[in-house]
């Protein structure tokens, strides 16, 4: 019975697209250290990154971009990402397992969400890592073309220094501009307000 873990990453920042994840593992290639993506270190989710592209029967990652994320929510931009990791996979799995409370509407393969998932089964423990990894490197590229920003530190969340960035230097297309934090940002610079004074 094939098996497929899925998760996100990139629901909370301010920027970009939201990545998802699918894998399939294979029980006779077990992969040691596999964890919730958050509780491992970045150096050891890149070289778990790697093993489980080579050891897992079938993974996929996809994405929903920050204007589908404007188009849609976030909700639902993030299950649409989850489903193309799904229908993206070379195999096709009998169940998926989904980390967190709600299961992705449009995926026609029983489903089951798990909070906490990715924690304690090792599909969801490979989604994750895949999927952190990918929107990592997402921000790390962003942050060649935009320096000023920080996104290879912050990743994009509404931190002190991305606000002070946004202050300084505006809102970049990549923003998505149905979060609060960014539409105020944009409503500001249109009536010519210094956000330091709000």
């Amino acid at each position: 019975m094939y098996i497929a873990g899925v998760d996100e990453a990139g629901r909370g920042p301010l920027v970009g697209s939201v990545v998802a994840a699918a894998v399939i593992l294979d029980p006779l290639r077990p992969i040691e250290g596999l964890n919730d993506s958050k509780k491992l270190t970045e150096k050891k989710r890149e070289k778990l990154f790697i093993e489980i592209q080579e050891k897992a029967l079938a993974w996929c990652v996809a994405e929903a971009s920050h204007t589908e994320i404007d188009e849609l929510n976030i909700l639902q931009a993030t299950f649409l990402a989850m489903r193309r990791a799904v229908e993206g996979l070379q195999i096709t799995p009998h169940k998926v397992l989904v980390d967190g409370n709600q299961i992705p509407k449009g995926i026609s393969i029983a489903c089951e969400a798990i909070v906490g998932g990715d924690a304690t089964h090792a599909e969801i423990s490979a989604a994750s890592i895949l999927a952190k990894v990918t929107r990592d490197r997402d921000m790390k590229a962003l942050d060649l073309e935009f320096p000023q920003y920080g996104f290879a530190k912050h990743k994009g969340y509404p931190t002190k220094a991305h606000f002070a960035a946004i202050e300084a230097y505006g809102v970049i297309a990549q923003h998505r501009r149905s979060y609060a934090p960014v539409r105020k940002a944009l409503v500001q610079a249109s009536l010519g307000v210094d956000l330091g004074d709000m």
